[in-house]
């Protein structure tokens, strides 16, 4: 016969004592003490040690609910003028921009939104409220955008060049086709490049949806990004929304548009 002695869900087994345990009599308190109770201190202590983990390695293992952070800006406000101005870059980072940040993560906390990444946040974004939806799309595009200019832009070159030469005929084609949908954009949003596979695209979406979201008719992965809302361009260029963008492509970063290709 075989006695089992539980500690913390495994068994500990104390060895066969007689063919019986008539044969032996009642297991007598020493001889608990000097088989079992060694056994059961030693499992214990053994137990007890890989339990005694800090709380913050297991929250390691937990995954944490998705917050959006606001980029730094990779330059000074003033940086890209004459083509865009100083005081609109200051209020569209620091307030259009940083009120998304604020609003999304608000969104999150209140509405026990649990998804961990951006990828996820936007593959769900029919599940969504409006204020998560349109906060999140602000929140990613705007960071999205900051990193898709720079000063003195210039032209593609090398496989991006090759990449649109292929897809559109040509640098000028492209240029045309971006800022007819921009121009064509209705009220405010977004005008984009995709990549779809292997084949890019140009397209524009409203409001602050992207093509990352379910909701989305423009899908595919970003590569270059134009903000077409009024609060982008109206103190320095009024409704002239087509100024805005004939001098936008002085500041596009082509280096970052080549780095999302691959």
């Amino acid at each position: 016969m075989r006695y089992k002695l539980i500690i913390f869900g495994k068994f500990t087994h104390i060895p066969k004592v007689g063919h019986d345990i008539g044969q032996v009599g009642v297991l007598n308190n020493r001889n608990m003490e000097s088989i079992g109770r060694r056994r059961f201190v030693k499992q214990t202590v053994t137990a007890a040690a890989a339990l005694a983990v800090p709380a913050s390695a297991f929250a390691e293992l937990i995954p944490t609910a998705l917050q959006f952070s606001q980029v730094a800006l990779p330059y000074a406000a003033n940086a890209l003028e004459p083509n865009i101005d100083a005081l609109t870059m200051e209020i569209h980072y620091g307030k259009h921009h940083a009120a998304y940040i604020k609003n999304v993560n608000d969104a999150i906390a209140a509405e026990n939104i649990t998804f961990t990444s951006e990828k996820d946040f936007f593959a769900n974004t029919s599940k969504l409220s409006a204020k998560a939806r349109n906060n999140g799309g602000g929140a990613w595009n705007h960071n999205f955008f900051w990193q898709v200019m720079k000063p003195n832009g210039g032209m593609p070159t090398g496989k991006i060049a090759d990449a649109i030469n292929g897809a559109f005929g040509s640098v000028d084609k492209f240029k045309e086709q971006f800022t007819q949908a921009a121009m064509t954009r209705f009220g405010s949003g977004w005008a984009w490049l995709v990549k779809d596979g292997n084949t890019l695209k140009i397209g524009s979406t409203p409001n602050q949806d992207n093509p990352m979201m379910d909701v989305s008719e423009l899908k595919g992965t970003p590569l270059l990004a134009l903000d077409v809302w009024e609060h982008a361009y109206y103190l320095k260029y009024q409704n002239k929304r087509n100024e805005y963008v004939a001098n936008w492509w002085n500041v596009v970063n082509w280096d970052e548009v080549a780095k999302r290709l691959n």
